[in-house]
């Protein structure tokens, strides 16, 4: 876990800054000027006394010895800009997965479609069949039926 040492954005808890000669506890401050250099973005502890009674207390004390985690806006940008680009690549991937994912539904689809159509067609056949198959002793049946009596018809004369 990091300390408030080690975050530049965190500021410390009271208890844990320490006191100026004045004896009061110090102010959390950003060096802001670009001398001494290489200090600009540095932290520092400084007396929160505000010259009141024109004697200022000269306390002062360093946190960061070089600027903590400071860096330019270019970097800043370009590990944006590297971030963006590997959850893109995360994204166009799974992507991918699921374009191949739905093609193999689409084709396993396409096979049971396939198979609904000739089931379809073999049950219409076989439909056919069964009708056709009782037409035709009806159609005998009565045929012979109808023979028979003429002919019985036409002995008897």
């Amino acid at each position: 876990m990091s300390t408030w040492r080690d975050d530049p954005n965190a500021i410390p808890p009271w208890n844990e800054r320490p006191k100026c000669h004045c004896g009061f506890r110090t102010w959390l401050q950003v060096w802001t000027d670009p001398l001494p250099q290489g200090k600009k973005g540095c932290r520092f502890f400084k007396c929160p006394d505000i010259d009141d009674d024109f004697k200022a207390c000269t306390f002062m004390q360093w946190i960061d010895t070089r600027p903590l985690g400071r860096v330019s806006l270019k970097e800043e940008q370009e590990r944006r800009v590297r971030q963006q680009q590997i959850r893109l690549k995360g994204k166009e991937d799974e992507l991918k997965r699921r374009r191949a994912e739905l093609g193999q539904r689409e084709a396993a689809l396409k096979i049971q479609e396939e198979q609904f159509q000739a089931r379809e067609a073999q049950f219409k056949r076989e439909a056919e069949e069964q009708k056709n198959r009782y037409k035709e002793p009806a159609q005998s049946s009565t045929s012979d039926g109808r023979n028979k009596k003429r002919k019985f018809l036409r002995s008897t004369q």
